[in-house]
């Protein structure tokens, strides 16, 4: 299983058909948290729902020649959340990160360790020129990652997204490549791989 292990406590790997009620019972356990933020989770009833997006990322694997797009982000040896490209264009060299984490895995900053290996394996192994974040205006914790890494705010797009029964705006920040390597969080970094 491809995993990539950030520290003794956070990794990210692939998901597995084994992840499935896993997966499910932290959005479930979450539900109310997440549904502030996030327009789906009326969608997932089920674990079949839950499969069905694993089996998702498993295909965009394939189309992307063997490149996960999606990972499980792990805390010691949970499944805490998820993280990777929601859009991906290997034509343009543009990718846009989307992420959630479990209510109960909050305040320990698993997100910052996260987000921050997918802007490094965006930049080294998919060979982006810029990522993108877009979030919405009100979603001041997701918001406050892409402003920790150095992501420039570029714009606010008006009613981007329906969540629920009304429409929010959303941010877009992004960082390029050369930004990123003079930037101060390149430096230092180091994801070791694990078959």
């Amino acid at each position: 299983m491809l995993t990539y292990i950030i520290d003794e406590d956070v990794s990210l790997r692939l998901f597995t058909t084994d992840d499935a009620q896993a997966l499910y019972d932290v959005t479930m356990a979450s539900k109310t948290y997440l549904k502030e933020w996030l327009g789906w989770l009326d969608y997932t009833t089920k674990v079949e729902h839950t499969a069905q997006y694993i089996q998702g990322t498993h295909q965009a694997l394939l189309e992307q020649g063997g490149y996960p797009q999606t990972f499980a982000i792990i805390y010691k040896g949970e499944i805490a959340g998820t993280i990777g490209f929601n859009t991906l264009s290997k034509a343009q060299k543009i990718g846009v990160i989307g992420y959630w984490l479990g209510e109960t895995f909050q305040q320990k900053g698993i997100m910052s360790k996260a987000f921050h290996a997918m802007i490094a394996y965006g930049f080294t192994d998919l060979n982006l020129n810029r990522i993108e974040v877009r979030v919405a205006v009100g979603n001041v914790k997701s918001r406050a990652l892409p402003e920790k890494f150095g992501f420039i705010q570029e714009g606010q797009i008006r009613d981007a997204e329906w969540l629920y029964d009304h429409y929010v705006d959303h941010i877009v920040y992004s960082m390029l490549k050369n930004e990123w390597i003079e930037g101060e969080y390149h430096n230092g970094y180091i994801m070791k791989h694990q078959s």
